[in-house]
């Protein structure tokens, strides 16, 4: 089932299986957390609250991923990144195994200005995702993942609509391909790659693409600035 948040209009999907049949019932905006009446009575037959059909076969057991876990919880305050932020302040969201490295990025992203936080599993980064639309994310793509393909912070920045997913700029740390590999960048959905050989460059890497980013975007922001879509 599709559902739409009336109040911040995010999208996002419950599994039918999931779905209780023939009854009003609600749920969080996973975004920001208004509460969604759901009607289902319309979809039952009259026929099926009539004769109910014992189903002799079990019914199949959906394991919760992470990100499902996540967006079904509760909101807790302490789950923010940060406490305060002047306005207009950039943040940034550092997802790095590597203690030494992540210790190297962090110094740079600091020098060109972001605030930093550096969650220290892939639920913990989730989590704050939750609450905060970060300016950049650096993400190691085994970050919390012995592999690369199943990444959730990957998965969860894949799903978010596409207005929100457009004011992250994400750049994914791999030794799998080459530095500014544009057709790297597309299959994997981030805006730029860079080689963890490359990581000492990665603060002039990271201004390269923001500013072919920036450039990028900079017609289509305008026209949706004068359509009042912003």
């Amino acid at each position: 089932m599709d559902i739409v948040c009336k109040q911040c209009k995010s999208k996002f999907k419950i599994p039918d299986e999931k779905v209780p049949k023939g009854q009003i019932f609600t749920l969080s905006c996973p975004k920001c957390k208004n509460k969604i009446s759901i009607d289902t009575r319309q979809d039952v037959s009259p026929s099926s609250k009539e004769k109910p059909q014992p189903s002799t076969a079990a019914e199949p057991v959906t394991k919760k991923t992470i990100i499902d876990e996540v967006d079904s919880g509760t909101y807790d305050a302490s789950e923010k990144p940060f406490d305060f932020l002047e306005e207009g302040a950039q943040t940034a969201l550092l997802c790095e195994p590597d203690s030494a490295v992540r210790s190297k990025v962090r110094s740079t992203l600091e020098n060109m200005g972001y605030n930093v936080t550096e969650p220290e599993s892939d639920r913990d980064a989730l989590k704050q995702m939750r609450f905060h639309v970060f300016d950049l994310v650096v993400l190691n793509e085994v970050f919390s993942s012995e592999n690369p393909d199943e990444n959730n912070v990957m998965k969860y920045l894949e799903r978010l609509p596409m207005a929100t997913r457009r004011k992250i700029f994400v750049v994914l740390a791999t030794n799998r391909f080459r530095t500014t590999d544009n057709m790297a960048a597309f299959n994997k959905s981030v805006n730029i790659v860079v080689n963890t050989k490359n990581i000492d460059e990665i603060g002039k890497i990271i201004k390269k693409g923001l500013s072919d980013n920036a450039a990028f975007y900079r017609v289509f922001k305008d026209s949706l600035v004068k359509t009042g879509k912003v």
